[in-house]
């Protein structure tokens, strides 16, 4: 009996030790993390999937995504994308998706919806890099607002690179 309890407890240890070398490790650079809200909003989003683990570092701005499998990490990038959070992977197969939908003609005036934006640090961020985007001349931001509008003569795939560029997800509502 205690032989097959012996053998059975090794077959457990070496079945996790495959496991934890099967596992998937993503780490996402270039997040916008200001503030303890990000950190719980990363945590809170990437951590609803299956399978994840997630850690992040406010001051290095990453979040590092542990997973069973590559499945696993890509539904766990989708979620943090969801949630508000750009970065890059260095990973061309698991990587966060362009879901903008910005068109490269000039226009007018776009909303712009999802980017993660719980407080005025996000708020400031948003507005300033986006100002900065050639051709805009106005961004109405404010804090913790899910959408804003951007006006002036711009392209919109040039706000939404602004915004990845600073760690934010974003799509251009049509």
């Amino acid at each position: 009996m205690k032989t097959r309890i012996a053998s059975l407890a090794v077959v457990i240890l070496f079945s996790a030790a495959i496991s934890a070398q099967a596992a998937t490790t993503v780490t996402v650079k270039g997040v916008h993390l200001c503030c303890g809200q990000c950190l719980k909003a990363v945590g809170k989003a990437v951590g609803a999937v299956e399978g994840v683990g997630v850690s992040c570092n406010k001051k290095a701005r990453t979040v590092t995504i542990v997973a069973e499998n590559d499945t696993a990490a890509q539904k766990a990038l989708d979620a943090l994308a969801k949630a508000g959070f750009h970065g890059t992977t260095g990973n061309k197969k698991l990587a966060i998706k362009d879901d903008s939908k910005a068109g490269k003609e000039k226009v007018s005036r776009i909303v712009v919806s999802g980017a993660h934006n719980c407080c005025g640090a996000c708020s400031k961020a948003i507005k300033t890099l986006v100002s900065k985007v050639s051709g805009v001349d106005g961004v109405g931001v404010k804090p913790r607002a899910k959408s804003f509008a951007v006006e002036g003569n711009f392209v919109p795939a040039d706000v939404i690179k602004a915004l990845n560029g600073a760690g934010f997800h974003a799509t251009v509502k049509k």
